[in-house]
């Protein structure tokens, strides 16, 4: 369903269930959803990094968003669709699939088998407005992407094409926020969601695609509309939050053993809201759900506002 008004609030992604046999479960996968919606979440959106959008095949892809689109038309709830793919062509045909089924945007990533340089991403972008057919675009340039665009990059980027709808990128310090409100104050900007209270403080984020959201969707949720009424308590709790990741999620990452999507999918099953499982695709490696009783009770001790 199309949305009123700018892009903002609280995105919780879809992540997608994985069978034993790298099959997907999409009767998990529906219960996801609903659960989503029933906690009022301010949108889902799919295939991001941690939908494992790189490991997909395109009946899959397009299973995923007609799921999608039928349970969040059906409850009145904003959906946004990640056409995102490393190969131009193929993120292409995904845009252009993505928009019949009428999103409130659709996201995209620039190829990534071979960086490009401003110019080229802008050509992409205008490839992939065409393809849309009017369904506005967020551009995903996380910090994991072969080449990071800064703020002035991403202007430069962004401004010749109508129509984008939001960036999604990893934030950074103050003289980043600076970088930021000088050059990105015509689009909606969404921050890591464990940064997002920093990120509305310093009048940069409008919102966040939000891993708080693969922990606790209803929890993030809460604390997104604290940011409204009592900035000062939504930054405290992102000072404890951080404090967990730091603690208990960062050592996975810096292992060099586990993906992003693998720290996502431990997240949720910390949070214990839907049956989603530990288990990425193979090949990648996935965490042992073992760990997982230990890290939600260290979840409840640091962030209580945010585990319910």
């Amino acid at each position: 369903m199309g949305m009123r008004g700018p892009l903002k609030g609280n995105w919780a992604t879809l992540l997608l269930p994985i069978n034993a046999d790298d099959s997907i479960d999409f009767g998990r996968l529906g219960d996801e959803i609903d659960h989503l919606v029933s906690v009022k979440v301010d949108g889902i959106y799919s295939n991001g990094t941690a939908g494992e959008f790189h490991n997909q095949t395109e009946d899959e892809f397009d299973a995923i968003q007609a799921l999608l689109a039928g349970r969040c038309r059906a409850a009145g709830m904003a959906f946004i669709i990640g056409a995102c793919q490393p190969d131009p062509r193929v993120s292409l045909g995904r845009v252009r699939r993505a928009a019949a089924l009428k999103p409130a945007a659709i996201q995209i990533i620039v190829p990534d088998w071979w960086p490009l340089v401003p110019a080229e991403a802008t050509r992409f972008v205008e490839m992939a407005a065409e393809a849309a057919d009017g369904v506005p675009l967020v551009l995903y340039n996380p910090p994991h992407a072969k080449r990071v665009y800064s703020p002035s990059e991403l202007a430069e980027i962004l401004g010749p094409v109508p129509g984008i709808a939001g960036i999604k990128l990893g934030d950074g310090d103050g003289a980043w926020y600076e970088q930021a409100r000088r050059h990105l104050s015509n689009w909606p900007i969404f921050v890591p969601g464990h940064h997002l209270a920093t990120g509305v403080s310093e009048g940069v984020a409008a919102g966040a695609f939000s891993n708080v959201a693969c922990l606790s969707p209803l929890g993030a949720q809460l604390w997104t509309r604290m940011m409204a009424d009592d900035l000062a308590q939504a930054r405290e709790i992102e000072t404890r939050l951080r404090g967990f990741l730091d603690t208990y999620i960062t050592p996975f990452a810096t292992s060099g053993l586990y993906s992003n999507a693998a720290l996502d999918k431990l997240l949720a099953a910390v949070g214990g809201w839907a049956d989603v499982g530990t288990r990425l695709r193979q090949p990648y490696r996935w965490i042992d759900p073992v760990v997982v009783p230990e890290l939600r009770a260290a979840a409840v001790r640091a962030v209580p506002e945010i585990m319910v």
